[in-house]
């Protein structure tokens, strides 16, 4: 089966956040999600199951498990037994519980920065600390892991989590095994536990390759929780359902308590199914998707370096999720945001937005067909051009 990756879809008026938060002036290229549609078998699963006409509760049946199982298994050689996987309503409750179930109010929590903005809210919002490891940036504009940092972080008295996001969000980076048995190592020795949110692990460009956390060791599945969802990949994310893989059954029992507390454990009708289905039936798919996007990195690329130097692209491994140095326009964060919203009529998100590290870059989605895309670098080219 062929997705056409093309097709411009008008989703404005239909509740969309990305597209129905700003002026109908605006290509917006910020929140992430894709502007694909579904794959067809999960479009017909879903009208199928509409026109059955009766929404009552849902049976907890072993399915949704399955399949997730079986996408491990098949795209990343993870053999995950189905009794560690547990239904979650999307990722960032996921880690919500996670911090509740293995850590205590007070504690510190280690993120990489920059980091994934909600990551900022959740942690203190359940009042537990925030402590940031801050990636280095080489000459090349890629990323590496200040280990020396990370240790010394993990290494205080009431640091009991390390959050980690892989691959990363918004940098791009895709963690070699090297550097997951590194950081395994380090958070065994200092007996912090690891969440693991890899939300965006079926986007890698070609020359990297992603390893699910849990599946680097016994000892590092024993002392981890990893959360998954393909919302990011099948454009999925408003039917508000992810999962989490939990080897050790002490941890998986650990976790659900909260769950169970808070009656989170209820799954919907319309939110396990197009899981069930994009897992099951569209492998084709995801392969297709990763080809169109690898060929929208490309084009963005080349735009940039030829025609808007005065921006770089950080060397991208993974996740539709550009992490744009604008910082040779030499403009504050809020400004730089307003020059791209109403010079260029394009919506990004601002980088200092996700910590230290951001401020300087926009995060740039490059989800869409590809006219759209250069639609949008014309009109960055054109408002610079006027600088």
């Amino acid at each position: 089966m062929k997705h056409n990756f093309d097709e411009l879809v008008d989703r404005r008026g239909t509740e969309c956040k990305k597209w129905d938060t700003y002026a109908a002036d605006i290509i917006p290229m910020w929140i992430a999600d894709t502007d694909f549609k579904c794959p067809q078998p999960v479009i017909d699963a879903m009208v199928k199951r509409a026109q059955h006409g009766i929404y009552g509760y849902p049976i907890n049946c072993k399915n949704f498990e399955q399949s997730i199982v079986n996408w491990q298994k098949k795209r990343f050689g993870w053999d995950v037994d189905i009794d560690w996987v547990e239904y979650t309503p999307a990722v960032v409750p996921a880690i919500v519980y996670a911090m509740r179930a293995f850590t205590s109010p007070g504690d510190n929590i280690v993120i990489q920065m920059p980091a994934y903005h909600p990551f900022h809210d959740i942690i203190p919002h359940n009042g537990r600390h925030i402590l940031g490891n801050q990636l280095i940036r080489k000459a090349d504009g890629s990323y590496e892991i200040d280990y020396d940092n990370l240790e010394e972080l993990l290494s205080k008295k009431r640091t009991t989590m390390f959050l980690l996001c892989s691959p990363h969000n918004p940098v791009g980076k895709c963690f070699s095994r090297e550097e997951l048995e590194r950081i395994s190592e380090l958070c065994l020795k200092h007996n912090v536990f690891v969440v693991s949110d890899e939300i965006h692990s079926d986007i890698i460009y070609q020359g990297s390759k992603h390893i699910p956390f849990g599946s680097i060791s016994q000892e590092a599945a024993d002392h981890c929780v990893v959360c998954v969802n393909p919302s990011k990949t099948f454009n999925i994310a408003g039917v508000r359902t992810g999962a989490v893989i939990i080897p050790n059954r002490h941890n998986h029992d650990l976790f659900y308590a909260p769950l169970e507390d808070n009656k989170a454990y209820g799954r919907t009708v319309f939110g396990t199914l197009p899981i069930e289905v994009s897992y099951n039936e569209c492998d084709y798919y995801a392969d297709q998707l990763l080809e169109y996007l690898a060929g929208n990195l490309a084009c963005l690329n080349k735009f940039v370096a030829e025609r808007i130097p005065r921006l770089k692209v950080t060397p991208t491994q993974a996740t539709y999720l550009i992490w744009l140095n604008c910082q040779a326009l030499n403009m504050a964060p809020k400004q730089l945001n307003q020059f791209f919203l109403e010079q260029a009529k394009v919506a990004m998100n601002e980088g200092s937005t996700f910590g230290p590290g951001g401020a300087g870059f926009m995060r740039m989605n490059i989800a869409c067909p590809r006219s759209r895309l250069v639609e949008a670098l014309h009109r960055m080219e054109a408002a610079i051009n006027k600088l």
